[in-house]
């Protein structure tokens, strides 16, 4: 049996990532899906709580034949002991899926296997497009699963959204910390 392990915010759960599970799932028998940053909720950049992430992932992928553990992965920044991090939050895995190249780089010096494969659709599935367009009101449920339509719907997540992006001169860079700012 073979576990894979696939890392990311998920700052929503789109096409492209459900692409990547799909396309994985080829590759292994079970998957962890590493529900990146799951310390940060709020903010433009990651507007949603890990818990919602969660119930994406989860529902997205409810009909994948493929066994699936997600996992909330709080932010270290410290990247020589990150893999250890992963590892002692996440069962145990025999492969990691990553095309960001500090992700590929940690693993691999930590002698996991990590396989890479292109993106799907980059230059219109990217998180920051799709949250643009949700604060903006503009069309981002073509972008991701029906499944996570639905959550965003559930937890009011636009408007949530549309009320984090606001302008705040006090927090000019969006990450919810005006401590941070100059």
């Amino acid at each position: 049996m073979t576990r894979g392990f696939y890392i990311g915010r998920f700052q929503p759960f789109h096409e492209g990532h459900d692409t990547m599970v799909e396309r994985i799932s080829r590759e292994v028998d079970e998957l962890v899906v590493g529900i990146g940053s799951a310390d940060k909720s709020h903010t433009v950049r990651n507007p949603f709580t890990a818990g919602e992430r969660i119930m994406m992932i989860r529902k997205a992928l409810v009909d994948l034949d493929l066994v699936t553990y997600a996992v909330p992965i709080e932010d270290l920044n410290r990247n020589s002991v990150w893999v250890s991090h992963v590892r002692s939050m996440s069962p145990r895995f025999d492969v990691a899926f990553s095309n960001n190249p500090l992700v590929v780089r940690l693993f691999e010096e930590a002698g996991v296997e990590v396989r890479q494969s292109e993106m799907f659709d980059r230059e219109r599935l990217e998180g920051s497009a799709v949250r643009e367009r949700m604060a903006a009101d503009g069309d981002w449920e073509s972008l991701v699963p029906a499944a996570v339509v639905e959550v965003v719907e559930e937890i009011d997540g636009v408007e949530r959204l549309a009320h984090v992006s606001a302008s705040d001169a006090n927090d000019a860079d969006g990450d919810g910390d005006p401590a941070d700012e100059p």
